[in-house]
């Protein structure tokens, strides 16, 4: 076991990566909660209607043997910056409305944001989705801006933070090498976000899918969810909509550039930019400002 280290917000000492139902904060896992550790395990324990249920396996899978000791040995080595921190180092389930154990509001989960994977010492690190690196910061102040977070930031899980009507998920849970999953970790991990979506159908209004990966990954979610999406392949694009719909039920699909350090160094994306997509989401969801 590695060196315990006491939590940012809590205090309390933890290892990394962190044992489940050990008291971390939003840990939606117990010591009991069954682990996957194959692509059948996963397929199978995606069978559950109970969501926070959902959220408690997605947080223990270990399906993918290169994801575990990738997301696990930065865990346990850490950045220099966070040395003096525990790593959460296991996946990360959705987080925001409907659960208000795990950041929402009490209210339906209208909106759902879907990005690629956690950073390696972002939400690898906080053990909350979008949260502890630069790309959290925009999205996060973004959120704030126009009325769909609680507060600007999200430094870490038991911080406070709360999220209005929405939910953010990653299509691939843990903290890849390069942040580039291969073809078939991608895939043995889409079972958890395509049960997710189907979960979420009854309420959810609007997707918004951050980066051309986001983009595909929600169509292919959102298809295994049951949904009927366009075919061709509708086209990624800042601003990009469509829409798909789920036995008469209709959701539309808004694109948005990453918000990664890349795209606001260059201002290829601008807090300006952001935010016109999520008040559009906003609005689209019904989400009162």
């Amino acid at each position: 076991m590695s060196e315990l280290l006491p939590h940012p917000v809590t205090g309390t000492p933890y290892p990394s990566p962190v044992p489940p139902g050990t008291g971390w904060p939003d840990d939606p896992a117990s010591a009991t909660t069954p682990v996957a550790r194959t692509p059948s395990a996963v397929r199978r324990l995606t069978h559950t209607d109970d969501l926070a249920e959902l959220d408690a396996r997605v947080s223990v899978c270990s399906a993918c043997p290169r994801l575990v000791r990738w997301r696990e040995d930065v865990a346990r080595d850490k950045r220099a910056s966070f040395a003096d921190q525990p790593y959460w180092g296991r996946p990360i389930a959705g987080w925001g409305a409907p659960t208000t154990g795990a950041g929402g509001a009490g209210e339906e989960a209208r909106l759902v944001i879907v990005g690629l994977a956690p950073a390696a010492n972002g939400g690898n690190r906080t053990g909350r989705v979008f949260t502890g690196d630069s790309s959290g910061d925009w999205l996060f102040a973004s959120l704030h801006r126009v009325g769909l977070a609680t507060r600007p930031t999200s430094v870490h899980a038991g911080d406070g933070q709360r999220l209005v009507g929405a939910r953010m998920v990653a299509a691939v849970r843990c903290a890849p090498p390069a942040n580039k999953p291969t073809v078939a970790e991608r895939d043995t991990c889409a079972p958890w976000i395509n049960r997710e979506l189907a979960l979420l159908a009854p309420t959810a209004r609007v997707v918004v899918a951050l980066g051309g990966y986001g983009w595909d990954a929600a169509l292919r979610a959102l298809a295994g969810a049951g949904y009927v999406v366009p075919r061709p392949k509708a086209r990624f694009g800042h601003g990009a909509a469509v829409s798909v719909v789920r036995e008469s039920h209709e959701v539309t699909l808004l694109g948005c550039y990453h918000p990664s350090q890349h795209n606001t160094f260059t201002g290829r994306l601008t807090p300006a930019m952001l935010d016109e997509v999520f008040a559009r989401a906003r609005d689209l969801a019904g989400l009162t400002p």
